[in-house]
């Protein structure tokens, strides 16, 4: 624990985790290409609330924007009822160009995501900015509590735990930043999943 009674909390694990967190970020983000992130993008699974840009080219009725209901379906012209939910926007694309062509022969679907408002998870506690993270399209617990703005002094660093699931399906996932700043076990390092809870005691 970095609270003592009777004793200023210690700045030092809070600089050294934004220090961590902000390097692994920034080299990340500096070693990204074009490539990593079209990879990125094929991996994301669409989730209630995301938008999506559907248009088949040179059919000007055929293009429109569609927000994924909460039972994670949309209705698209020529195609009815189309479950988008935990697959990806080429797997959407494929059976949208499969049910449109029987009527448009040779149609070319093309589909985009333009909002990722159902992708999200939450870091609460003793962070500087509680609150939603989207993942867009993947982040793990270290990148979310850079998000978050870092830990207040006052955290518990190795108690934090990521709620997973719901009622009797939900998990707890711990995370000992100690173990992280040393390089080891560092599996618990997860990549957050949708609607996931970073608690930081």
């Amino acid at each position: 624990m970095l609270v003592v009674a009777n004793r200023k909390p210690s700045k030092w694990p809070f600089v050294l985790l934004a220090a961590l967190v902000s390097i692994e970020v920034t080299g990340a983000q500096g070693q990204a290409s074009n490539a990593n992130a079209a990879a990125a993008a094929a991996t994301y699974t669409l989730q209630p609330g995301d938008e999506i840009e559907v248009s088949v080219y040179g059919e000007m009725e055929l293009q429109r924007k569609m927000l994924i209901r909460p039972d994670g379906k949309f209705s698209f012209p020529l195609a009815g009822e189309v479950v988008a939910i935990n697959r990806s926007v080429a797997d959407v694309q494929t059976e949208l160009t499969t049910k449109i062509r029987p009527l448009i022969p040779e149609a070319v679907v093309t589909v985009s995501v333009t909002g990722l408002e159902g992708n999200r998870a939450y870091v609460i506690g003793q962070v500087i900015k509680p609150g939603a993270i989207p993942l867009n399209p993947r982040i793990n617990v270290l990148q979310a509590l850079s998000l978050a703005g870092g830990t207040t002094p006052f955290a518990a660093l190795n108690d934090i735990i990521v709620l997973r699931g719901t009622g009797r399906e939900q998990r707890v996932l711990r995370f000992a930043y100690d173990d992280i700043k040393r390089g080891r076990n560092l599996e618990q390092n997860v990549q957050l999943e949708n609607g996931d809870v970073v608690l930081v005691p």
